[in-house]
């Protein structure tokens, strides 16, 4: 399709309502991620069980803690999901031990243990305790190189941007692909984190501004 043929999106603040949706679309998005590939052992029979696991896990809890979500819209079908870690709620949901009892079960002790210890090294690189982290953020692979993931992240700068105890937003990503994106975006490298062979790389963006035209 071409780039201006493209339809109109429209951002939504998600409820548990589309906990399913959310989950099918970031696991279509996680499943081939370098960093999940390894964290849940993709050379492994039942790799695809242990991510779609994973995802259904963290969107379920991040409910659960009433935490903030936003969706990406497309002729009314979600294409696009950002999870939302506020300041000083982040570790809420893999401090949780219901949360570990079930990824446990669902993806094995080994693949919970690599999960805890990537996430709390990503956690290490923070620049300080007053930041928004986003633990899962996706596109649905179909709407991809499309712009929706520049829509999508504005949404998110918008609305980080009113909470006036927030400097900024911090993501990651083991994606190569994905490393220019973020960088034209305004964001700047600020750690690495060895996943295995992977380098996950963790970004950084420093008190975004409201855009003109803010629906969010």
């Amino acid at each position: 399709m071409p780039e201006s043929a493209n339809a109109p999106a429209d951002i939504r603040q998600l409820d548990s309502g589309y906990s399913r949706e959310a989950r099918s679309l970031l696991y279509q998005a996680y499943r081939h991620e370098p960093s999940f590939g390894y964290l849940f052992e993709s050379g492994r029979s039942g790799y695809e069980h242990r991510v779609r696991a994973t995802v259904r896990e963290l969107v379920k809890q991040h409910f659960l803690q009433d935490m903030p979500a936003l969706g990406l819209f497309v002729e009314d079908r979600l294409v696009g999901v950002a999870l939302i870690a506020p300041p000083q709620r982040r570790l809420g949901i893999t401090e949780s031990w219901a949360w570990r009892l079930r990824m446990v079960m669902s993806t094995g002790l080994r693949c919970t243990q690599r999960y805890l210890e990537y996430y709390q090294a990503v956690l290490a690189c923070l620049p300080s305790d007053q930041v928004h982290v986003l633990p899962l953020l996706g596109i649905h692979p179909d709407f991809q190189g499309k712009h929706y993931g520049e829509q999508l992240l504005q949404a998110l700068h918008d609305w980080c941007a009113v909470d006036d105890h927030s400097k900024g937003i911090v993501l990651d990503t083991g994606n190569e692909h994905y490393l220019e994106f973020y960088k034209r975006q305004g964001y700047e490298e600020i750690g690495e984190v060895a996943v295995g062979p992977i380098r996950e790389h963790v970004f950084f963006h420093p008190s975004p501004q409201v855009s003109m035209g803010s629906m969010v």
